[in-house]
């Protein structure tokens, strides 16, 4: 972008169009090369003024064009390089527009493209652009019949959104297939595919009686991986039917795999259209982390049917909306699947890794952004994950019951509508009877707020302290207090929980007892807020942010006993964990305040012993909750996370740090780890089930403390021995990814096991994923040896999975090599950035990731980020890459 800047767009420059589309008929010719668009446009005017309907379009050839029926004059319409004008219109027209693409060309993977041998489309955010000229806005919504015409030997199956109300096939072989989807939306949701594809076909009869047609599609080579899918897309079913009462709308509901997408999947109606790693599990080619993956995700797609397709964004700013809304909702479902409490810590481990990183940096930016210059860079984890925290806390303030009240509230009231955040807002202020006017700041304000607490014991009585902040960001310099739910409870120092019920609670805030007396739910809106308990015999512990109630930083200073009494006591799953987390915290820091041998020793024994007992089938509890629990807390912190919680570090420190404890704790408890290991080994066919995985988490930490704490040679025969008896794709993982990390992992242990995996599965992409993968993220691998894997004849430039596989994994997570103070590693990623860019800038905007960083890291690596960025902005760059780094350099 040396030559000029991109036009930056506003949320207070929203204005409604002037103009609007209620009908659209599409015909797609397709024909190898060259694929000829022609669609007919029923438009009405929306206002009394303005009589110019403008059509978005980029990278078309433009044919033909007529208004009712009589060939436009070049006077009566003005072409860009951005769109199209239509003059003095009047009140209703009927627009008939041919366009010519050339979807084998387009490697940005977006509007219609060619992936492998078929045609598909990702329209979001502004893709619809690219395929015709048309009001491509979110706040204009029409019905759509779309035609694809394609040869049938080579496309038999042509999908796109809605159901198929006619298929014939000419006398000269070629099909053609019209799709007709009843329910008005926005361009951004349509869909097209033509391939020749496998399928597998079931049913789901919904709550009222109807059945529908339930297809997966995907290349002939994967569709046997795709079962799993389909019983997650059932269960989705049932679920948002019993916890939030919607229910499915067409007669058919369609899945398509693609190996070459940006995205993970889209949701447009009727026919989502999925990245093959969002779709395919089996257990030789997905692990259980991709299982679960695979589950949320599919679940998420699905869940769109109603938060984002009937119910939509007015504009792009309310994106989290739609996202923020959904990704709560597959959360849920995951919870309700699988662990709750689990699911609840891998969630805030990935939000303070990541989230809480954007928000410190140049690139934080509200949950409704105010601006933005490339819309594709706002698909962030603040839209998605802090878009989540937020409707938890709606939630949270206005209970389970008026939280349902509200969203079928907003599902009736905006049904076949666009909405804003606003709208949200409003009806979950009627479900709970309350005035939710400073929530809104959640929305409008940026960055990560930080809670400090202070408490003070004097007789009887307990004095809680709080006082909430949220320092400057970009364009914000000051902050105004949050309406923030702070959920807490009391442990004696016996271990107890205390009832809330039998103490006077005193404070200014509102606040309410929950859970049986166990739970206190404060409602902060000041900077500044106290709470007193009176009728304590002895001071107990503060639980403090039970369930992660709120997306905020917590400033607690209590001493390790206490942070230790909670990790053995307290009743929030959460907590539990959070408290051991804020142990290791001490322990990494420049100047430790906690140790090895005191602090985490004795607590991470205590721990080991119980999965032990829970291993050998100890009664009582939820098992499969305590097991599956015990593998996070048993885990120490990764260093995405350690480099946003540290409020200073050294990148030395956390990663010298990390293999010494890892060594450490596997040498001294060498005994225990081995007798768990053991216990949790697999003994029966594989299953995705959660009692499984649990025991597979557990055998997999054991083997990691096992490994770190033997020497060299055996290192080599424990993995060898581990990946070898493997029979699922999980536990090959375990020794690879450890054969890749330990220091003390001998290199022919890891060529072995290498060579193996590619040796026995180089037809499967998403295993050869992981194996670039693993390599990338590997210390032992040098830019040299990314070097090597880039000339790799697996390695494909054109595919985002491996192209993350690669680079994203190197730059995000191998902290040594892409930080090594030689500089080589900037280099390698700047290389990579320069040259993504031409092809597929939306890749490049996402890897750019690590560089943007800079200022969080010591002087000399800053320096050398930031002029990889100056680099950078010396090319010609496109929006998408441009925003990322101006920002950064600002």
């Amino acid at each position: 972008m040396k030559e000029g800047q991109p036009v930056e767009t506003r949320l207070e420059d929203y204005e409604a169009p002037a103009f609007t589309t209620t009908d659209v008929a599409l015909e797609f010719d397709i024909h190898p090369g060259a694929t000829t668009v022609r669609s007919t446009l029923q438009v009405e005017r929306l206002t009394e003024t303005g009589d110019d309907l403008y059509l978005d379009g980029i990278e078309l050839e433009l044919l033909s064009i007529s208004l009712d029926g009589e060939p436009l004059g070049s006077n009566q319409y003005s072409l860009s390089d951005e769109g199209l004008t239509l003059h003095g219109l009047k009140h209703r027209h009927t627009v008939e527009i041919e366009t010519r693409i050339e979807p084998e060309a387009n490697t940005a993977l977006e509007g219609l493209y060619r992936s492998s041998a078929m045609y598909c489309t990702q329209c979001e955010a502004q893709g619809f652009r690219k395929i015709t000229y048309y009001q491509d806005r979110p706040d204009v919504q029409a019905r759509f019949t779309t035609t694809v015409v394609a040869d049938g030997d080579a496309y038999p199956d042509l999908l796109s959104n809605g159901n198929k109300v006619a298929e014939t096939t000419n006398p000269d072989g070629r099909k053609a297939v019209t799709w007709n989807d009843p329910f008005p939306k926005p361009s951004y949701l349509f869909a097209l595919v033509a391939g020749k594809l496998a399928s597998i076909e079931d049913t789901f009869t919904t709550r009222s009686g109807r059945e529908v047609k339930l297809i997966i599609y995907s290349e002939p080579h994967n569709i046997g991986q795709c079962d799993y899918s389909m019983d997650v897309l059932k269960r989705s079913m049932r679920w948002d039917e019993e916890r939030f009462g919607r229910e499915y709308d067409l007669d058919i509901f369609m899945i398509v795999a693609v190996e070459d997408f940006n995205m993970g999947a889209m949701e447009n109606k009727g026919l989502n259209i999925f990245n093959t790693s969002c779709v395919l599990a089996s257990p030789d080619t997905a692990t259980d982390a991709a299982y679960l993956r695979v589950e949320a995700v599919v679940a998420h797609e699905y869940f769109h049917n109603w938060s984002g397709n009937r119910v939509t964004c007015r504009d792009w700013f309310q994106l989290s909306l739609k996202e923020g809304f959904t990704v709560y909702r597959d959360a849920e479902f995951s919870s309700d699947e699988n662990s709750r409490s689990v699911k609840r810590i891998e969630d805030v481990s990935f939000l303070r890794a990541v989230q809480f990183a954007e928000d410190a940096g140049p690139l934080a930016h509200p949950v409704r952004p105010r601006s933005y210059l490339e819309i594709s860079n706002f698909y962030t984890t603040t839209i998605y994950e802090k878009g989540a925290e937020v409707v938890r806390m709606y939630e949270t303030l206005i209970g389970r019951e008026a939280f349902r009240r509200g969203s079928d509230l907003y599902f009736e009231r905006h049904d076949g509508s666009a909405a804003t955040t606003d709208d949200f807002l409003r009806v979950m202020a009627e479900a709970g009877e309350r005035d939710l006017a400073q929530f809104q700041r959640w929305y409008e304000q940026a960055g990560t707020p930080r809670l400090k607490a202070t408490q003070t014991f004097a007789d009887d009585c307990l004095i809680l302290q709080l006082e909430q902040s949220c320092r400057p960001t970009p364009g914000q310099e000051t902050k105004l207090p949050f309406l923030m739910p702070l959920a807490m409870g009391l442990v004696d120092r016996e271990g107890d929980v205390i009832d809330l019920n039998n103490l006077k609670i005193d404070s200014a805030c509102a606040f309410s007892v929950r859970d049986g007396g166990t739970t206190l739910l404060l409602e902060l809106t000041e900077a500044n807020s106290s709470i007193s308990f009176t009728g304590l015999s002895v001071e107990p512990v503060i639980s403090l942010l039970r369930g992660f109630s709120a997306p905020v930083n917590v400033s607690f200073a209590r001493d390790n006993s206490s942070l230790a009494h909670l990790v053995t006591h307290d009743i929030d799953g959460f907590v539990r964990w959070d408290s051991l987390q804020t142990l290791w915290l001490g322990w990494f820091a420049p100047e430790p305040t906690a140790t090895l041998a005191d602090d985490l020793v004795p607590v991470m024994g205590s721990l080991l012993d119980q999965a032990i007992e829970r291993a050998g089938g100890a009664p009582g509890g939820d098992l499969i909750e305590q097991q599956l629990l015990l593998a996070h807390m048993l885990s120490i912190p990764d260093a995405n996370y350690l480099f946003e919680q540290l409020p200073t570090f050294t990148v030395e420190r956390v990663l010298d740090g990390h293999d010494q404890a890892q060594a450490e704790l596997g040498s001294m408890l060498q005994g225990k780890w081995r007798s768990l290991y053991e216990l949790t080994r697999a003994r029966e066919p594989y299953s995705p089930a959660p009692r499984q995985m649990a025991q597979r988490a557990l055998n997999h930490v054991a083997l990691g403390y096992l490994a770190a704490g033997l020497d060299a040679e055996g290192v080599g025969e424990l993995l060898e021995a581990h990946y070898f008896a493997a029979y699922n794709l999980t536990a090959r993982r375990a020794a690879l990814a450890l054969a890749c990390q330990l220091p003390e992992a001998p290199p022919a242990t890891r060529g072995k096991i290498l060579a193996d995996l590619r040796d026995r599965w180089s037809s499967e992409a998403l295993v050869m994923d992981l194996w670039f993968n693993l390599q990338a993220q590997s210390p032992h691998s040098s830019v040299d040896d990314l070097i090597e894997l880039e000339a790799d004849d697996l390695f494909d430039l054109k595919n985002p999975n491996r192209v993350r596989s690669l680079y994203a994994a190197f730059g995000m997570y191998n902290h040594r090599r892409f930080h090594d103070l030689d500089g080589s590693g900037y280099d390698f990623l700047a290389r990579v950035l320069k040259r993504l860019d031409k092809s597929n800038p939306q890749i490049a905007s996402r890897l750019a990731t690590p560089l943007t960083r800079w200022q969080r890291y010591d002087t000399k690596r800053g320096a050398m980020m930031r002029a990889r960025l100056e680099e950078l902005m010396q090319q010609d760059l496109s929006k998408d890459l441009y925003e990322i780094v101006s920002k950064s350099l600002a």
